[in-house]
């Protein structure tokens, strides 16, 4: 059922006409997609992930992206792959279940994707909590609250005593 709350399409940053990269998220996770140039492989590609910026391109010219990032990464659980000419950038979310609002800082989603983004964020942390039910196909009316910090707080309340009620 997990599955099911995945990202079912990727956000693109267009520039001069053309695909820079592609991006998505889960509640743990960011991933970025690039294209990269016919005949390059990943020997030939530098990628560096630091806690809040990303750098990559093909040796030996400059990056082709050096850029901080929307939000903070382990950089230890992050990695990148190379696959059917595409360069596949894996960023684990320094605060879990965080929405962000681009990959790259400064390339933010317009308001109503944004949000469509931070309800599926929910709803992937509620199948996570709550593995027995299925919420695929629930929606959240209204604004929708940050996933990682909508009721948090209840967890280290202590449970209402005689006098509250």
């Amino acid at each position: 059922m997990a599955e099911r709350l995945a990202p079912s399409s990727r956000h693109q940053f267009i520039h001069g006409g053309r695909v820079v990269y592609e991006w998505d998220q889960t509640y743990s996770e960011v991933n970025i997609y690039v294209p990269v140039p016919p005949g390059v492989g990943g020997k030939h590609l530098f990628v560096d992930i630091a806690h809040n910026h990303l750098r990559f391109g093909v040796k030996p010219n400059p990056p082709y992206l050096d850029s901080d990032l929307a939000g903070a990464v382990k950089v230890s659980e992050s990695f990148w792959t190379l696959e059917d000419g595409v360069l596949h950038v894996s960023l684990t979310k320094l605060d879990e279940g965080e929405p962000w609002r681009s990959a790259i800082a400064g390339h933010e989603l317009d308001p109503a994707t944004a949000q469509a983004d931070q309800q599926r964020l929910l709803l992937e942390r509620f199948q996570a909590e709550h593995p027995g039910f299925d919420f695929s196909q629930a929606t959240v009316n209204g604004s929708v609250p940050n996933p990682r910090t909508f009721m948090r707080d209840l967890d280290s309340q202590p449970p209402p005593g005689p006098e509250d009620g």
